[in-house]
């Protein structure tokens, strides 16, 4: 087998740590010790990396590998949380960060290097053509983490070769090693509406009961029942912000509108923003961005969790959380790159990572949940969020306005994040948004290949709007989303950001994602 790129299951050669007051070099050994600081190093099926620093707050720790990469390689890395458009293979670009695993590739070969889920740092690879790097961010916030006297596990490295296959088929194989079988999925598929691209916040307790209607009749019959799913709009303040335990004027009745959701053999589902809470007591926020609640509090816990278990109290059995990254970081994903956050700003409680942290929230809103709804995760950090999300969103939002952000970013969510649907989670790739704004000639192949793809399938359209054809369509679209299928394959990775060709219950099918223009779309 080719090695495209350095076997990270063996020793690094090199060590580097950065603390906030000294950077040390070592060569890299099985145990490295730097002033107060351990750095253990243990070979196995993986490869355990670990630290002790009683007395120094410790930001990063680097190991490198050094060997020339091929060429001719082209490489793919992960997103730190929802992609934007952008995840692709592409040639070596040494600056370019990696977020989580990478997977080289040929042409013929593949080799893939990457941190087992649940790591309890930000971890990033990067690819030149002497080596391989794994950068571990351990900060706290924007500083370094005061482990006291706890040992740390920051990693677990794993690295797996392939050949005579597809790119797709090795990172969905590697995707099921990263997850070490602790992601947590839906009994059944979970699909329906959600009143997001056509409504955009502006709805009320009588039109989702419309939405709810209409997603009951076009769905009659089916066994497995849909989900009606309200979204940003509906609470006190409107506008993204809470309280979350009581709805606006538009929404009188929270519990009502889920008991009236569920009379129509609809299941409820409801979205919420977790950490942005003006009724939170001003000792409770970010030290980055005091609009923000601070979830390394156990009171800001304890409060989300009470959050939780009043949409469940009230019947609601899917719920959607969202921002919690860009709220926490202060960046999208698309803006984090190596930085990751801004230097300086720390969590209220400095002793643990801000990777631990984010973990212990995501804990917080399963665990509240737990048996009553499932989880669907929005702007969250996948790699963190196996075992306690059994959906994700992992793409940005596509658009019931704009064709073109749809094409960008649905396509390439769906492409290049299958390989983890059914390991970490179920993913999202986000609604069809059916709108009279975009041609039904486009949107009906994105309804296609979404409702068969065998992920979920979420659409957002205004009842009593389409033709007769198109509700047609669109109940054939429910049903077959309703059932469990095969992983739609995307074709031809190597060569695009968008695949259109796609196999389908074992057939190839050509989808036409571009309108007259292009991706440029109209003037």
């Amino acid at each position: 087998m080719k090695e495209l790129t350095a076997n990270t299951l063996r020793m690094p050669n090199l060590i580097m740590i950065e603390c906030e007051d000294a950077v040390y070099k070592e060569i890299a050994a099985s145990t490295v010790c730097m002033e107060d600081i351990t750095i253990e190093i243990v070979q196995g099926k993986n490869l355990a990396i670990s630290i002790s620093s009683p007395n120094k707050a410790v930001k990063r720790v680097r190991l490198r590998w050094n060997c020339p990469t091929e060429r001719n390689v082209r490489i793919m890395g992960d997103h730190w949380e929802r992609s934007y458009g952008d995840l692709e293979f592409r040639g070596i670009v040494a600056e370019r960060a990696l977020p989580w695993y990478y997977v080289a590739s040929d042409g013929y070969n593949v080799t893939c290097s990457g941190v087992l889920t649940g790591a309890n740092s930000f971890c990033f690879w990067n690819v030149d053509v002497a080596g391989v790097t794994l950068t571990m961010d351990c900060r706290s916030g924007g500083v370094g983490v005061k482990l006291g006297d706890r040992k740390l596990l920051l990693a677990e490295v794993i690295y797996d070769s392939y050949a005579a296959v597809s790119e797709y088929e090795a990172s969905r194989d590697f995707c099921k090693q990263l997850a070490h079988d602790s992601g947590i999925f839906p009994d059944v598929p979970v699909y329906g509406a959600n009143n997001w691209y056509y409504a955009y916040g502006r709805s009320s307790h009588e039109e989702i009961l419309a939405d709810a209607a209409y997603l009951a009749k076009l769905t009659d019959g089916i066994e497995n029942r849909p989900y009606m799913v309200i979204d940003d709009g509906w609470e006190k303040n409107r506008g993204c912000i809470g309280p979350w335990r009581e709805g606006n004027q538009g929404f009188p009745d929270m519990k009502r509108l889920a008991e009236e959701i569920t009379a129509m053999n609809v299941l409820p589902g409801i979205w919420f923003r977790p950490l942005f809470n003006p009724d939170t007591p001003a000792e409770w926020r970010l030290d980055r961005d005091t609009q923000f609640a601070d979830p390394s509090m156990p009171e800001v816990l304890t409060y989300i969790e009470e959050d939780v278990k009043c949409f469940c109290d009230w019947g609601y059995k899917l719920i959607k959380y969202d921002f919690s990254t860009c709220d926490i970081l202060g960046r999208w994903g698309g803006a984090m790159g190596s930085d990751i956050t801004d230097d300086g700003w720390r969590f209220h409680d400095d002793t643990k990572t801000t990777a631990e942290i984010i973990k212990n929230l995501y804990a917080t809103i399963y665990n509240a949940s737990k048996g009553r709804a499932y989880i669907l995760g929005c702007n969250c950090i996948g790699h963190l969020g196996v075992g306690y999300m059994h959906l994700n969103r992992t793409g940005d939002d596509t658009s019931g306005i704009v064709w073109e952000r749809t094409r960008r970013m649905g396509m390439n969510n769906l492409a290049f994040r299958m390989c983890q649907h059914g390991s970490f989670f179920h993913i999202d790739a986000d609604c069809a948004g059916i709108t009279e704004n975009i041609e039904w000639t486009l949107n009906r192949q994105w309804l296609k290949l979404l409702s068969e793809s065998g992920t979920p399938l979420f659409v957002s359209n205004r009842p009593n709007t389409l033709t007769k054809e198109q509700e047609a369509e669109l109940s054939k679209a429910y049903h077959a989303a309703s059932v469990e299928r095969e992983c739609a394959i995307p074709l031809g990775l190597l060569n695009t950001t968008a695949p259109n060709r796609w196999i389908i219950g074992g057939e190839e099918v050509e989808f036409y994602f571009d309108d007259d223009f292009g991706a440029i779309g109209k003037m």
